[in-house]
């Protein structure tokens, strides 16, 4: 009996073992919170991200430490992209997987930061799903270019901020929510060393508390982005840097291109010379970094973690350095902005390794998470990298048969929004509410001011059930006594002053007399002893004094001795009561100013405080204590200061007010213009309208105003903005285009600028587009539609450097199915829809892509 019991707790136990070896087999991936026991296997993450950084004009050929420690020991990655070419936009892909039409972040300004992205995006980046599976996360260095430093963003353990934009010197860091200034002291306050300092002391710090917990921490370089200030040791370098002079370097103008490069003519000669300075500068910037790499490098080497740390080097885009005449800046579609470099080191990368297929910034959160054991969450539209590192994992030994890896071969490159486009009236309707009639009719009886049967005050329709049990809506019938008391109300507004002042009688003006009426009016006037009109009394004799009041105060003012001496001072006399009248009598030998503070002035002085007054001469003189006293001095410049921003307030609001007036001018009467009765009627009887609309219609009349309202105050914003520019002569910001200038104080470290200040656009509010771009081993192009219209297409086969736009070339039936294929990645959601497996090539035929010939219907709307 024992021996049955011992035996049958020995197969329960065999069971056990046997069911949590297999549930290790069939998941080798970790889903959620990994199990406690495997905490300490699980792999450091660092991330290592530059700004600006260039594949195309040859920024990694002077990084000999970084390409030696990523590239030799690690994979690269040869078709890497961004999937917009700006900083916020492409930093926020990075840190929630999704393109930029899901996490709507499209400019550097706008919504970049927003409230509206820290509530739905930021609590679903990267680092809040490694912070709550066990993972120490830190961040250091530059997150987003309006951030500014009030808050620290979830999911980050250890916070070192940058706010606003880069920079090298002079900046302002969010340490764990303290905000932390610094300034010109390089030993200090150099940004590439001082978050690379403060990455390598948490790591070790970490380590030394929490041996067995995995970090994952971001090192986010302001390099090489401007002002490109290089560390001293470095400002000497590279003095012949020619990297950046590629094919299209100064190839322009463009006129096959799209707007912004038609408008763009070849630089001038000072141009040019910035070029070359701005490389060199770039490069030494990068140094930096370099030297970054090797002591980050150095650090897990002694302290044993590098097998097991996975280190992530990229950018967050391209950038171009006169390519088609553009003298810096990004944000173009073209290679040399989208392509940025890419490397992964870690456990089981083979060095050396080069990986072809294309990969995105989107890829990086999903990678990260797959690097922590996590899956890819349904909303992220990127996928992870690491099945193309082909590792050799725990669960790919039992697999009998392999499958050859599917990857995408075509992704979407989106930058700018929508432009505003003139909603046509008869479509507000439908674009409002697109219920049926019976359910619209069924919401608005819901609404009480339809329920009643025509008796509240003003209502003009109803609800009523008709025999059949549906809802109506009728107009309300007046009753026959309503109609008179409406009818006895306008005949008395009607002889009121009111109605009489907004009439414009034009009466007297069109009479004319009868012919007879003129003739004996001419008689009367030629009667000799007709009596003429001689008045009882005429005032002819001069005013001799008069009261104003100024400040609260009543002053007589005589006018009398002002009439042979024009440059006498006013005698002015202050009116209290009488006794107060017979003492200004007893001192007429003084004269008072008129600013009510009693103080006795010179001639022709002008009182500007109760102190200080402003002499003929245009010199200012104060009392004596002002310039004796400091305390004196300085209560009466706060003073001062108080009353200026007090009336800077009052003018700021008077300029309101008659911006109003002006906007709410009433009309003039203008007797000769037949057609202002037929105006005044045609505006009533639209009022009139305006009053019986249907409900169905109020909702698009709504919109139709909100519309309106929205177009008036961006004309005045744009008006405000020009007004601006006058004033400050400003002549480099034109309107449309994006514009800077670049003068001797831009650069504060050597190499500096003495060739003086020049102005140059780098994009332009239309340059807004929606791009295919298409690497596999058949094809290599790039299609592009603007949001003017325009297209371009570039085959990377035959031209590399996309000097020539061959749309033209390409078949109808082929730019349609590229047209449908590109509408498709602009509305994708999550990595099921916006990673399509690549589709049938045609054969033999160089001017198509990844598409499906069979697919879609035509495309009537390309312009080339």
């Amino acid at each position: 009996m024992k021996s049955s019991w011992f035996a049958l707790i020995l197969a329960v136990l065999s069971t056990e073992l046997l069911t949590s070896h297999c549930s290790t087999i069939k998941s080798p991936r970790f889903r959620g919170r990994v199990q406690q026991e495997r905490k300490n296997i699980r792999p450091n993450i660092i991330l290592v991200l530059t700004d600006d950084q260039d594949v195309e004009l040859g920024s990694l050929q002077v990084m000999n430490k970084t390409r030696r420690i990523m590239e030799n020991g690690g994979a690269s990655f040869i078709n890497a992209f961004v999937t917009t070419p700006m900083c916020c936009p492409s930093r926020s892909s990075m840190l929630t997987g999704k393109y930029v039409h899901n996490h709507n972040i499209y400019t550097n300004n706008e919504n970049c930061s927003s409230p509206s992205w820290q509530a739905t995006h930021e609590p679903r980046t990267f680092a809040v799903y490694l912070n709550n599976t066990g993972y120490r996360t830190a961040f250091f260095g530059k997150y987003l270019n309006e951030y500014n430093g009030s808050y620290i963003p979830p999911g980050w353990r250890e916070w070192v901020g940058l706010v606003k934009n880069s920079r090298f010197y002079n900046y302002t860091i969010s340490r764990n929510g303290n905000k932390e200034k610094h300034g010109f002291d390089y030993a200090k306050d150099y940004f590439t060393d001082l978050i690379t300092n403060e990455s390598i002391n948490y790591f070790k710090m970490s380590k030394r508390i929490y041996p067995h917990r995995p970090i994952m921490m971001v090192i986010s370089h302001a390099a090489p982005h401007g002002p490109e200030d290089s560390a001293p040791q470095f400002s000497e370098l590279y003095p012949n840097a020619s990297q950046h002079i590629t094919p299209s370097y100064n190839y322009a103008p463009n006129m096959d291109k799209h707007w912004i490069m038609q408008y763009t003519g070849p630089m001038l000669p000072i141009h040019m010379e910035f070029t070359n300075v701005l490389q060199r500068k770039r490069l030494q910037t990068l140094m930096s970094v370099d030297d970054s790499m090797e002591r980050l490098y150095q650090m897990l080497t002694e302290m044993g973690e590098l097998e097991n740390t996975y280190i992530i080097y990229t950018a967050d885009h391209g950038y171009h350095i006169g390519q088609f005449g553009l003298v810096k800046g990004k944000s173009m579609p073209y290679d040399f902005d989208i392509r940025v470099p890419f490397f992964i080191r870690g456990p089981s990368v083979e060095p050396g390794s080069v990986v072809p297929q294309i990969v995105l910034n989107i890829d990086l959160a999903p990678t990260i998470l797959d690097i922590a054991g996590l899956d890819t969450p349904p909303d992220m539209d990127g996928k992870s990298v690491l099945k193309l590192l082909d590792l050799e994992r725990p669960g790919n030994r039992f697999r009998t048969n392999k499958k050859t890896k599917i990857w995408r071969d075509t992704f979407l490159v989106e930058r700018g929004k929508f432009l505003r486009k003139k909603e046509e009236p008869n479509k507000n309707t439908q674009q409002f509410n697109q219920l049926p009639k019976y359910e619209r009719v069924k919401e608005l009886c819901q609404q009480a001011r339809y329920q009643t049967a025509c008796e509240q005050p003003g209502q003009k329709w109803q609800c009523t059930e008709d025999a059949s049990g549906k809802l109506r809506i009728h107009k309300c019938k007046v009753s026959s006594d309503i109609l008179a008391i409406r009818k006895r109300t306008r005949s008395i507004h009607s002889r009121g002053y009111s109605g009489k002042d907004k009439d414009c009688n034009c009466g007297e003006t069109d009479y004319r007399n009868s012919r007879t009426q003129r003739k004996s009016q001419r008689q009367f006037m030629r009667n000799p002893n007709a009596q003429k009109y001689k008045p009882r009394f005429v005032h002819t004799r001069q005013t001799r004094s008069l009261s104003v009041e100024f400040e609260g105060e009543i002053y007589d003012i005589n006018l009398e001795e002002e009439e042979l001496q024009v440059l006498k001072t006013r005698s002015i006399t202050k009116r209290h009561n009488v006794e107060n009248e017979e003492e200004a009598e007893e001192t007429h030998g003084d004269v008072m100013i008129a600013d009510g503070t009693g103080a006795i002035g010179q001639p022709n002085s002008v009182r500007v405080t109760h102190k200080c007054f402003i002499l003929p001469n245009d010199t200012i003189h104060c009392e004596r204590e002002l310039y004796q006293s400091a305390r004196a001095w300085k209560d009466h410049k706060a003073y001062i200061d108080k009353e200026i921003e007090a009336l800077q307030d009052k003018i700021k609001n008077l300029r309101e007010v008659r911006g109003h007036l002006k906007r709410r001018k009433p009309d003039e009467c203008d007797c000769s213009k037949q057609s202002y009765y037929n105006k005044e009627k045609g505006v009533k009887a639209q009022e009139k309208l305006k009053s019986h609309l249907h409900p169905f219609k109020e909702a698009a009349q709504e919109v139709d105003g909100k519309l309106q309202l929205f177009k008036e105050n961006r004309r005045r914003k744009k008006e405000r903005k020009g007004k601006k520019r006058q004033k400050k002569g400003d002549e480099c910001s034109l309107p449309g285009l994006t514009c800077f200038t670049h003068d001797n104080n831009h650069w504060q470290t050597a190499p500096f600028w003495n060739l003086g200040s020049f102005c140059a656009c780098t994009s332009s509010n239309n340059n807004t587009y929606w791009c295919l771009r298409t690497v596999n081993d058949t094809h290599n192009f790039l299609f592009c539609e603007f949001a003017t219209g325009f297209l371009e297409y570039f085959d990377m086969n035959t031209d590399p450097y996309q000097l020539t736009n061959t749309v033209h070339t390409v078949e109808r039936g082929i730019l349609n199915q590229l047209h449908i294929q590109l509408m498709e990645l602009r509305s994708c959601q999550g990595y099921k829809q916006c990673n399509p497996r690549p589709k049938g090539l045609e054969t033999g035929n160089k001017d198509g892509g990844s598409y499906d010939p069979h697919r879609g219907q035509l495309w009537d709307g390309w312009e080339g």
